[in-house]
């Protein structure tokens, strides 16, 4: 477990990704997963970065959701392919290599990877959010 907690405080200690991208990206990827740990824990952090209650309610909804920036949107939507296809399509990841550099293209599908990996446990072991976390329902 030592290592595995090493890996998500590198994200933490000394990210690449802008911090609205990376917590858009974390909120899509705990939305999809129906993760209410990682929901609920993390949208402080999103709103802390920047993320209005129109952008929270808009990552329940996904990329395809009216009133994201194209910045916005291309962050949900390689989420959603991450997600969903196990990789991030040449259209998306053009969006996103338009703005982002070599490291923070690498954190991005690394960051989806260890949520997944996050939720994948605390979801099978029914680990309760803490004390004040409303889970899913939070925006």
């Amino acid at each position: 477990t030592q290592a595995y907690l090493e890996l998500g405080v590198l994200f933490t200690t000394d990210p690449a990704l802008p911090p609205r991208d990376k917590e858009l990206t974390i909120l899509r990827t705990g939305w999809l997963l129906g993760a209410p740990i990682i929901w609920g824990e993390h949208l402080a952090g999103g709103k802390a970065a920047g993320l209005t209650a129109d952008d929270i309610e808009r990552l329940t909804q996904g990329s395809a959701a009216a009133g994201w920036s194209e910045d916005d949107r291309a962050i949900v939507r390689a989420a959603e392919e991450l997600h969903f296809d196990a990789m991030i399509s040449d259209e998306t990841w053009a969006a996103l290599a338009s703005r982002l550099d070599e490291r923070q293209l690498i954190e991005l599908p690394m960051i989806v990877g260890h949520y997944h990996m996050t939720a994948f446990m605390q979801n099978s072991l029914r680990f309760p959010p803490r004390e004040g976390n409303p889970g899913l329902a939070a925006r």
